[in-house]
């Protein structure tokens, strides 16, 4: 296998298999007909033809179309036509920077293919024998990846909350860093996918991912510890040997493998020699 193979991974998708998700003449997302064909039981809140899933449009302002479509999501769960909710909001969005349209619970945004944002820390160290990477296992007991390596904080960009927010609560949460610790963490860019994925109860649904990406140089003296337990250990790996695992392997949780990458060409150990190299660069950002 190749770094390739992962990016291509992240990317399989077929919108033929999907109709347009519209709120305010605004296309926000994508929905199966299988899962529009249950909306449609629910006329008070969507408008569901063969073409498209609307919104109805005296749902006018956020808070009431939020309302709106979690009252439907509740009676979706108990007919297993969608899986539990998790509690979590995130905003729906036309763009990043945009205007909420509505809030969504997490568990439900795959489903009505709608975009979600996310935050990942590249923890390494520099060290004499050169640069090293701090990499998560995750715990057995995760709903999605269980026991799969992950990055050493990494988490989603709930509704309300800044980018800043985000990272110091995960880094807090999953690693045991301070928020002085995690504030020196750079800002390095962004990726995003598209991935058709299965969602419990609902069919079909797509992620439509962006993840923004920080760098954290961490002293050498310091250990991450997990404090929620998602991560159950953490390793500290030359970056060859994380370079490695990524190109050879599956071992690692489905999008990591793409940040990993992204810092690999950053860090230049991953250069233009790489025979997929401008590949990788341009499909970072499909």
């Amino acid at each position: 296998m190749a770094y390739i193979d992962h990016i291509d991974a992240c990317n399989r998708h077929d919108l033929t298999a999907f109709r347009p998700f519209v709120v305010d003449a605004r296309h926000v997302g994508w929905i199966n007909p299988k899962l529009a064909r249950r909306l449609a039981d629910f006329p008070a809140c969507f408008a569901v033809t063969e073409e498209r899933v609307y919104l109805v449009d005296g749902l006018r302002d956020g808070a009431a179309r939020s309302a709106a479509v979690a009252e439907v999501a509740d009676r979706l769960v108990d007919s297993g036509d969608l899986p539990g909710a998790r509690g979590e909001l995130y905003p729906v969005v036309t763009g990043w920077g945009h205007a909420p349209l509505l809030t969504l619970d997490r568990a439900f945004v795959a489903a009505f293919g709608v975009p979600a944002f996310g935050v990942h820390v590249n923890g390494y160290v520099q060290t004499d024998r050169g640069l090293e990477m701090w990499v998560g296992r995750r715990g057995h007991d995760r709903a999605v990846e269980p026991g799969k390596l992950d990055n050493l904080v990494a988490g989603g960009h709930p509704s309300g909350a800044t980018l800043i927010d985000t990272l110091v609560k995960e880094a807090h949460e999953e690693a045991g860093l301070s928020s002085a610790v995690a504030l020196q963490a750079r800002p390095v860019g962004a990726i995003r996918y598209l991935m058709q994925v299965p969602v419990p109860g609902a069919g079909d649904g797509l992620k439509r991912d962006v993840l923004f990406l920080y760098d954290l140089r961490l002293p050498v003296d310091l250990t991450p510890c997990c404090q929620d337990g998602e991560v159950e250990a953490f390793f500290r790996w030359p970056v060859d040997e994380v370079a490695q695992r990524v190109r050879e392997t599956w071992d690692f949780k489905f999008n990591v493998p793409l940040v990993i990458i992204d810092f690999l060409i950053r860090h230049a150990v991953i250069t233009a020699d790489e025979p997929d190299y401008v590949e990788l660069v341009a499909g970072l950002c499909r």
